[in-house]
């Protein structure tokens, strides 16, 4: 902080009018601090932990992110059973996690038309399901 202000000092030493150099001073360390500070809040450092074990966890590779990514066999087939009209929304709020508001700006309906659509493509996909269960 102490070589920031002396920079600063150095820098401006063309441009100093004579007069109150104290003030100048003062002026130029409390901008330094405060640019410090607005930088450390743009960029918050947290230390890592002590204890190694407690270090940050890899992400998991691609074969077990792939898997957690697709759906079961007899879902994608349930699914394909829906109607378009129904399927794109629930995929698109449950498979891929889009919000209401973003299927309606994707899809360009209104937001109460996808609710339903979501609504009642869910309830096809449980009717399914309890025939699939009763059949098994």
């Amino acid at each position: 902080m102490v070589q920031d202000v002396l920079l600063r000092v150095q820098r401006g030493l063309a441009n100093y009018q004579p007069g109150n150099i104290e003030g100048w001073l003062s002026r130029i360390t409390t901008n330094a601090f405060l640019d410090r500070v607005r930088k450390q809040n743009r960029r918050p450092t947290v230390a890592l932990p002590d204890d190694p074990d407690r270090v940050l966890v890899g992400s998991p590779g691609a074969d077990i992110e792939s898997a957690q990514n697709e759906l079961p066999e007899h879902l994608q087939h349930l699914l394909n059973g829906l109607s378009t009209d129904y399927r794109v929304p629930v995929v698109l709020k449950d498979v891929v996690g889009f919000t209401y508001e973003e299927i309606s700006d994707a899809l360009d309906i209104p937001l109460g038309t996808v609710r339903s659509r979501i609504h009642r493509g869910r309830a096809a996909l449980r009717a399914a399901l309890a025939l699939e269960e009763v059949d098994a």
